[in-house]
């Protein structure tokens, strides 16, 4: 007999990989759960203004999640947010979930979504000034810096588009980039270039963070001549992409040297009955709209590999 806590599928991650799995499992008519270590919605949350999403017209990340969440629950999905991991088996054919809080949840597949997080610069003053003028996330702490002048960090579509954002409250945005040109999408580059307040330092990086009890300036070097020198700031804000969420995972599933998590294109994995989608997976282009197909074909998938197993039993019982 299998335990009250067994379900055909768990789904490790609320992002929107996770949740679109969610979506087509349980509408499969497929008992899944979802387990996420934060806020359901993932990194999602996090973006300002989504407006290339197909379909849907400008949408905050937040209101985005809020209703993935809501359709994967309509079909009857059970979504756990918050959670804390203590114990992960599935060499087995029943895979095994235990959580700090004790509970133990088994499944006859697994789909590991687990995302990733902000990557950091990992230079003096940092960690001390994080949330006392250094953030990861302009959504969340934008307003915060109401006609004060800041920093973002990166040249990528995140850099230049959460600064675009960012000038709605700051009266001047300054942009640190450490190559002579940015790498990000054309309308980016263009929209961030024509607007008044952002200013730009290129082929440049921020070597040390200080203050007293907030942020009160960098070191910035040019990484041309070697020159370091002073700026005073209001905040900075970092944006130089992701590190995969899949320490937990070392030793347990194939990975490269960056720790993304090596897929088949239907997102199978090395282990049998096991599937992943979404940022921890490795990819070139990481986008909602990405996370959302690889969730479409891990949950597809995984329903198939399910049918198949109890296709079998089936067959084992009529011989």
């Amino acid at each position: 007999m299998l335990p009250e806590r067994h379900y055909d599928t768990i789904v490790m991650g609320a992002g929107p990989a996770g949740l679109t799995a969610g979506i087509y499992l349980s509408r499969a008519r497929l008992k899944t759960l979802i387990l996420g270590n934060g806020t359901v919605g993932g990194q999602m949350v996090l973006t300002h203004e989504i407006a290339n999403y197909p379909g849907v017209e400008a949408v905050s990340g937040y209101q985005l999640a809020n209703i993935m969440k809501k359709q994967a629950k309509s079909f009857g999905c059970d979504i756990r947010g918050n959670t804390t991991l203590s114990n992960l088996e599935f060499a087995d054919k029943v895979k095994s979930i235990t959580l700090a809080n004790g509970g133990t949840y088994t499944s006859d597949a697994l789909i590991l979504s687990p995302g990733g997080r902000s990557r950091t610069l990992n230079v003096p003053g940092e960690d001390r000034y994080k949330g006392r003028g250094i953030s990861y996330c302009a959504t969340c702490d934008g307003d915060f810096f109401t006609g004060k002048e800041i920093m973002v960090v990166g040249g990528g579509n995140s850099a230049l588009e959460e600064a675009v954002s960012l000038t709605r409250y700051a009266r001047k945005v300054t942009i640190i980039h450490q190559f002579d040109q940015f790498q990000a999408y054309r309308h980016a580059i263009v929209e961030a270039r024509i607007n008044p307040r952002i200013k730009f330092i290129m082929e440049s990086t921020i070597v040390e963070f200080y203050g007293n009890d907030n942020l009160e300036g960098v070191l910035v070097k040019n990484l041309k001549t070697g020159n370091v020198e002073r700026h005073n700031t209001d905040g900075t804000f970092i944006f130089i992409g992701y590190v995969p969420n899949t320490e937990f995972l070392t030793g347990l599933v194939e990975m490269n040297e960056k720790g993304e998590i090596l897929v088949s294109p239907q997102m199978e994995t090395n282990v049998t009955g096991v599937f992943a989608a979404g940022d921890s997976i490795a990819k070139k282009y990481r986008q909602v709209t990405t996370a959302v197909s690889d969730g479409t074909i891990a949950a597809l998938a995984a329903a198939e590999y399910i049918n198949n197993i109890r296709q079998k039993f089936r067959q084992q019982i009529i011989s």
